[in-house]
């Protein structure tokens, strides 16, 4: 009985063995009508009463020619499906992070460091635990620029989120522009969430787009962004040099936030605001943002399905096959033309 799905890998193996079978039928046909010995150009031995090796003679050429059956349907690659199954179908949600690098990130008011530390260890966290989601990174401060497309190569992200620094753009908070980049990074997927998460701890005081008009556009583009406002405003500590021992020395300096614009961006896409204060509610904020997410699959690699080769179970009988056809060539079975 063939067992269910048995089917064969490479079936065009099998012209092998249609080819090898009929030949090896009359190749034993044709040998076994011809004497076995010859003593002259009349007289045959093979009308004498016949011995058990010569009755037996044509046994090494049979398993010579059965060894190259049974190679030839191993080469076909006969299978059977195993007992697991897995759908590596992906499914994930494409996700731009808007990463304010203004100095004012550099507040010493998250512990144990400043908000531009805490924030990035915080994202590297987010990002490790995403390995289905494509996330891309955009780096904002007087402008916006794109550091990372969307990806689902995690260590390419993690390296340049690494690197992201403050000074390595002019200083300012430029929220539109950084929305509008986003946006522009997200308008040719095809996921069915898109979203752009904008972490940023000051005012829109820079650019030359409007919030609130790249936040209507991102909306018609189906994408929701989630503000998270890092810090609450005010005055914090701030690092203006270092004292006589090397440490960095701080003064107590006004950030001004603006969470009702943050509240307005989110609502206006569908979004939502978060406040974080510390490390702990900037990881609850980044949670439930994901929480609040459907997710789609970004592509369909089909299912992947385990098989048990049957060709070892053909190729050892050939092996041994075609040395038991050596060794009985070599016995009293041999015959002579």
């Amino acid at each position: 009985m063939i067992p269910s799905g048995f089917h064969l890998a490479s079936p065009w193996a099998l012209l092998a063995v249609l080819l090898v079978i009929p030949t090896a039928i009359w190749a034993l046909r044709l040998f076994r009508r011809r004497p076995a010995l010859r003593v002259s150009s009349t007289i045959l031995l093979g009308s004498l009463p016949r011995t058990w090796a010569s009755r037996l003679s044509w046994l090494p050429l049979a398993c010579l020619i059965a060894a190259a059956a049974l190679s030839a349907l191993a080469l076909s690659r006969p299978r059977i499906p195993g007992a697991q199954q897995r759908d590596i179908s992906v499914e994930g949600i494409d996700i731009v992070v808007a990463f304010d690098v203004s100095t004012s990130m550099l507040a010493a008011d998250f512990k144990p460091k400043n908000r531009l530390f805490v924030a990035k260890e915080v994202l590297k966290s987010f990002i490790e635990t995403r390995s289905s989601d494509r996330v891309g990174l955009i780096a904002f401060a007087s402008e916006a620029y794109t550091q990372c497309p969307l990806t689902l190569d995690q260590h390419v992200l993690l390296s340049i989120l690494g690197s992201i620094r403050t000074g390595i753009i002019p200083d300012g908070t430029a929220i539109g522009n950084a929305i509008a980049t986003a946006a522009n990074r997200l308008r040719e997927s095809d996921a069915k969430s898109k979203v752009i998460l904008l972490i940023t701890d000051g005012d829109n005081n820079a650019g030359n787009v409007s919030p609130l008009a790249a936040a209507e556009a991102a909306s018609k583009l189906g994408i929701k962004i989630f503000t998270v406002m890092v810090g609450t405003g005010g005055r914090v500590p701030y690092p203006t040099g270092k004292d006589l021992f090397g440490n960095p020395s701080y003064e107590m300096v006004d950030i001004d936030v603006n969470p009702d614009l943050l509240k307005q961006i989110a609502s206006t896409t569908g979004g939502h605001f978060y406040v974080a204060t510390d490390k702990a509610s900037l990881e609850a904020g980044l949670q439930d943002v994901l929480a609040r997410l459907e997710k789609t699959k970004l592509y369909e690699a089909g299912a992947y399905v385990s098989y048990n080769e049957l060709f070892p179970f053909l190729l050892w009988p050939a092996a041994v096959l075609a040395l038991l056809a050596a060794l009985l060539r070599g016995s009293r079975l041999r015959t002579f033309p």
